[in-house]
């Protein structure tokens, strides 16, 4: 542990469920690395994520962004390469990129969108993309024909949340430089998505925890009850 970790435990009470407000100022306060860390959620659900039918999994534009450039690589063809080009894809292409991907281990990019018609193509790549969480889906909008649209939502403050196998959302909701009202924001409109999201098969208590944190800092708890409030 190191010296800065240590004196910002010492700002959190570990057996107080903090209100979304006051954590978020926390998390702010026990940001004490030189960079500009992201301020993220670690969301524990009542799910069981073997099951289909409990699967969380979803994306939501953030009205103030994640803070971050997202690089987006598109797959498309004909009419859509332009659209895509136009709309401020960073890469838009076909067999090359899979190529690229598959034999020069290149990830210079955070989203895939894709249009239906390429997802055979896509496809290949699914024991590349699908373990690091970049395969295109439906649910996420990432696999459309209004690559336009998918394109400009990613740009402006998109994210997916999915549930893990340990029943866990790792989601961003800014970076330390952002105003912690803009952070707020941020954070209430995730959790409204992720509570729309609970599954029907879902049985007892859906929020189990809700822990903010920055990249370096320590985890502080919120009281789910409040995160809507």
């Amino acid at each position: 542990m190191g010296k800065k970790y240590v004196e910002s435990v010492k700002l959190i009470d570990r057996s107080t469920l903090y209100t979304p407000s006051e954590a978020i100022d926390l998390a702010l306060k026990t940001s004490k690395a030189k960079f500009d860390e992201t301020i993220e959620l670690a969301l524990k659900l009542g799910v069981d994520p073997r099951h289909a039918d409990q699967q969380v999994r979803g994306a939501v534009v953030l009205p103030h962004g994640t803070g971050k450039k997202v690089r987006v690589l598109v797959f498309a063809k004909g009419a859509k390469v332009e659209e895509a080009q136009n709309a401020g894809a960073d890469y838009v292409g076909s067999d090359e990129y899979v190529q690229k991907i598959q034999n020069e281990n290149w990830f210079d990019f955070d989203v895939v969108v894709a249009t239906p018609d390429m997802m055979g193509i896509v496809g290949r790549l699914g024991r590349i993309l699908g373990p690091k969480g970049l395969m295109p889906n439906p649910k996420s909008g990432t696999v459309t024909f209004d690559v336009a649209k998918a394109i400009e939502e990613i740009k402006a403050g998109k994210v997916e949340y999915r549930v893990d196998k340990t029943s866990i959302i790792h989601v961003p909701i800014g970076k330390k430089s952002f105003e912690a009202q803009k952070l707020l924001e941020n954070f209430h409109v995730l959790m409204e998505a992720v509570v729309k999201a609970k599954p029907a098969a879902a049985k007892g208590q859906y929020l189990k925890s809700v822990v903010i944190s920055s990249t370096m800092g320590p985890g502080i708890k919120i009281n789910s009850a409040k995160v809507l409030d």
